[in-house]
């Protein structure tokens, strides 16, 4: 396994945050599959992190895609791994089809990817608390994130979706739900929930009359990551 460390320093409000970041190569030997995972921690050693959050990239993005997210969620007091999902040989997502059924292959090994993470940062950082598991994707990640969320209810106490189109969110009471919308894409039939199972589930719909799909990343303006940062914020309030 190789490692590489680097510091970077974010701006959180008034003040600096140290936010160091460490790359991973993992590789589940289970599956004879490489792993790659960036993590984001307080470079300040008297400050111990103990919230998880696992951040899922959308398809053919990188998982270096979100350190706006990843930095404001260590000043969150998160510790954050991002999971490089999408690998060389991987086959391509079919072009044609349902993509409900085209796409679950991938969604899978992705539930797959998070569950063996979850596995080693156990092993790695044992001062966290994954009773406190947050997941985090955008788009395809998003979807990936949601179908953990069906299948492993009680491993993840809260998921933020951003833009998940194709994996219906959903209808449970835990773990607590959040999804934030684009200006541009809507999702598929039967994904977002109504306003009565909102108030039912307590999901959480956000909007972001200013934001398109494909600037929810770093690659968006400043006030669009500000735009997004401000609803996350709000979200994360709730669950202290």
């Amino acid at each position: 396994m190789k490692f590489v460390c680097l510091l970077v320093v974010a701006l959180v409000g008034a003040a600096t945050l140290d936010v160091k970041v460490e790359q991973l190569d993992l590789v589940d030997r289970a599956r004879s599959r490489a792993v790659p995972v960036l993590t984001y921690g307080d470079a300040d050693r008297a400050r111990r992190l103990v919230k998880p959050a696992i951040l899922s990239h959308g398809y053919g993005g990188k998982h270096s895609d979100y350190s706006f997210i990843a930095e404001r969620l260590v000043a969150q007091g998160y510790f954050v791994s991002s999971v490089q999902h999408e690998v060389p040989g991987d086959e391509p997502l079919p072009s044609t089809g349902k993509p409900y059924e085209t796409r679950m292959p991938s969604w899978r090994r992705g539930v797959q990817n998070i569950l063996f993470v979850i596995d080693e940062l156990k092993q790695r950082q044992p001062q966290l608390d994954f009773a406190q598991l947050l997941l985090v994707g955008h788009s395809h990640g998003a979807d990936t994130s949601m179908l953990f969320a069906r299948e492993q209810p009680s491993r993840v106490r809260a998921v933020i979706a951003l833009d998940n189109r194709r994996m219906p969110i959903p209808r449970l009471h835990q773990p607590r739900l959040f999804t934030i919308r684009s200006s541009d894409q809507a999702a598929d039939d039967g994904v977002l929930p109504s306003v009565d199972e909102q108030a039912t589930f307590g999901i959480r719909v956000g909007r972001l009359p200013a934001t398109i799909h494909n600037d929810m990343w770093d690659g968006g303006t400043a006030a669009q990551k500000a735009e997004m940062l401000r609803l996350i914020d709000g979200f994360l309030r709730e669950l202290k």
